[in-house]
C-alpha cells in the first residue's frame, strides 16, 4: 500500500472540549485547510471529531495510545501540569531507551510524552 498522507481522528462526544484542549492546553498547532478539528503533530495530522456513536469517556483508554514525541520531557510535563492535567505515569524508562509521562485527555484517552533517550540517561 501506498499512503500518500496519515490522519489519526479521535472522536468525541464533546469534541469542541477536546479541540480547545488539544489547541489551548496541549498546544498543537491547527490545521485550518482542514478543518476546525485539525491539527499539525510532528508532521502527520492529528483530528478531533464528533460520532454519532460516540458517548461519554473511552471505555479502553489503553487500546489507542496518542504518542506526542519531544525534546524535553520534564518541560513539557511542568507546562501541561501547569494547566492543570493529571499525569497517571510520570517518567517511567522503557529497555529499548524511552522515558513516558501519561496523561488523560478530557476524554479520559491516554496521551503520552516520550523522550528517546536511549543512553538511558
Amino acid at each position: 500500500m501506498k499512503v500518500d498522507s496519515f490522519v489519526l481522528t479521535v472522536t468525541s462526544e464533546d469534541p469542541a472540549r477536546l479541540v480547545a484542549f488539544y489547541r489551548d492546553v496541549v498546544g498543537l498547532v491547527q490545521k485550518p485547510e482542514m478543518g476546525e478539528g485539525a491539527f499539525d503533530a510532528g508532521g502527520a495530522s492529528f483530528m478531533v471529531d464528533g460520532h454519532s456513536d460516540t458517548k461519554g469517556p473511552a471505555k479502553e483508554p489503553q487500546r489507542v495510545l496518542i504518542d506526542f514525541f519531544v525534546d524535553d520531557l520534564k518541560a513539557e510535563q511542568g507546562r501541561l501540569e501547569k494547566s492543570g492535567v493529571k499525569f497517571i505515569r510520570t517518567a517511567g524508562r522503557e529497555e529499548w531507551g524511552g522515558v513516558i509521562s501519561t496523561f488523560l485527555d478530557p476524554d479520559g484517552n491516554y496521551c503520552q510524552l516520550i523522550e528517546f533517550r536511549p543512553d538511558g540517561s
